[in-house]
């Protein structure tokens, strides 16, 4: 059943089954994903929003329940258009009953119960319909909504190449960034309360954006895009290539990747070499 929601949600969204690896040498490519851990958490918010859902069910059905009641209480007074004969003088007349256990009820409750009481019969129908239809729509969305929380898990993805990284995370709304380490700036690992329990952390990657905001054109201040690998069991790990390979990549002086403007040649170096080119034709006009 999982399969096929998978297969169509893809289809749908036309995402690729695997991201592409950013710029770097291939044998660099190294792949991370999200920790179980990380889908567990978010299972289990998915499992609360449920209950909290479940609960406003209830309370609304408890609702229609004790409004039901008013309305008739109401409409049974409205009815009543003469006393009736009684055998007693200690009997309470219906009217009057049916008065005193609306009463009983949430002002609220009443003051909305004696308007639907003037209304058509079908206006309080439609409010049950309505109500029956919301909780059917509850129990469709479930398996959905449960699928979709572990496509979005299966959909983190993080790229380490020598020279860049990737990430891609998103199902209908799909995000992607790379990052060039020529323009990387800080790593960090971060690590809330709920994630240590769980053994995991995310790493954030900030980098300096060449065009800026406007917050930071007018302090003058590089503007920082930043990309997170979100719920990893080895955020340590993650780091420390990351530095690794940030260190080797400033120490070998390579240029960004996405640079292709041509190598400038020295005045001097072009001079040696034409005068080199002029020895050895002279050379070989000698030879001959």
């Amino acid at each position: 059943m999982f399969d096929l929601i998978r297969r169509l949600v893809l289809r749908v969204a036309r995402l690729p089954v695997d991201p592409s690896p950013p710029a770097g040498a291939p044998g660099s490519v190294k792949i991370f994903r999200a920790a179980r851990s990380y889908f567990k958490l978010r299972l289990a918010r998915w499992f609360f929003a449920q209950i909290g859902a479940i609960i406003g069910i209830v309370i609304s059905l408890w609702f229609l329940d004790q409004l039901d009641e008013s309305v008739a209480g109401f409409r049974e007074i409205a009815a009543e258009n003469a006393p009736a004969q009684y055998a007693t003088a200690d009997e309470t007349p219906p009217g009057q009953q049916k008065q005193i256990n609306a009463k009983k009820h949430h002002k609220d409750i009443n003051d909305l119960a004696r308007k639907i009481a003037r209304w058509p019969d079908w206006t309080l129908h439609l409010i049950h319909l309505a109500e029956y239809g919301a909780i059917a729509l509850f129990i469709l969305q479930l398996p959905v909504t449960l699928a979709a929380v572990r496509l979005e898990y299966e959909q983190h993805w993080y790229i380490v190449t020598d020279r860049s990284l990737r990430i891609r995370t998103g199902l209908f709304s799909l995000q992607e960034s790379t990052m060039s380490f020529a323009n990387l700036q800080q790593v960090e690992v971060h690590q809330g309360p709920l994630q240590r329990l769980l053994g995991i952390a995310d790493v954030r990657v900030q980098s300096a954006g060449g065009g800026g905001d406007a917050k930071h054109k007018k302090t003058g201040q590089d503007s920082l895009h930043r990309a997170v690998f979100h719920g990893v069991a080895n955020a340590g790990e993650i780091r420390d290539l990351i530095l690794a390979r940030l260190k080797q990549f400033r120490e070998a002086g390579l240029g960004d990747p996405d640079d292709t403007s041509p190598p400038t040649q020295d005045a001097s170096t072009l001079a040696a070499a034409q005068e080199l080119l002029a020895e050895v034709r002279a050379l070989r006009n000698s030879l001959l």
